[in-house]
């Protein structure tokens, strides 16, 4: 979830205003629950924006590790203050094209919600992801349906990113694919989201 700033790298992607966010997904623990992250894991929340999903990870993932990454120093600052008193969190700054060069260690499942859509090099981004996964590690992308954006209001208003730029699972599916990861399975989450999850061979 990056700033305007960085619309070259994730153009139209821009952090939501806290009050509709948190209309849309009341229930981040819920969220992580429904995508498969356990207890014990050490997750990438890549793209952590400011934190929304990052805190909810850290409790699920329990004695875990959660690995917060962003490009921008604002929203990791931000993302910091609401992960303050969970222990299991660390924060990195740089480009995700250079995750296999920046994070300590492979990790067991890499999320990315809600930012896939905008990122200009999407086989590329998923063949680095593939790169710091552990053998049978996870990589799940949340995505707003291919819907026309006018049919996803939040709070009597429009929301979401703009239609030519909303994927479908299928077109998801094709990227992952082509960075030689293989499908694992698809959830929905309501109203308007779901999560493809893909999974590294080992």
């Amino acid at each position: 979830m990056e700033m305007k700033e960085h619309a070259a790298f994730f153009p139209a992607t821009v952090m939501p205003d806290p009050d509709w966010w948190q209309a849309l997904w009341p229930d981040p623990e819920g969220v992580v629950m429904a995508l498969g992250v356990k207890p014990g894991m050490t997750v990438l929340d890549l793209c952590c924006g400011d934190g929304y999903f990052t805190a909810a990870l850290a409790r699920q993932v329990e004695d875990g590790q959660i690995l917060g990454f962003d490009l921008d120093e604002q929203m990791l600052a931000a993302a910091a203050s609401v992960c303050a008193g969970l222990e299991n969190c660390t924060f990195l700054q740089g480009d995700a094209m250079d995750l296999h060069r920046l994070l300590p260690e492979p990790v067991d499942y890499c999320l990315m919600a809600n930012t896939f859509h905008g990122v200009p090099e999407q086989t590329a981004l998923a063949r680095e992801i593939a790169r710091v996964l552990k053998p049978s590690g996870l990589f799940a992308v949340v995505n707003w349906h291919a819907r026309p954006r006018e049919e996803t209001p939040v709070l009597g208003q429009v929301r979401g990113p703009r239609t030519e730029l909303r994927m479908t699972q299928e077109q998801v599916r094709a990227v992952a694919e082509a960075a030689g990861l293989q499908p694992d399975r698809l959830i929905e989450l309501p109203p308007y989201h779901y999560g493809a999850l893909f999974r590294l061979p080992g």
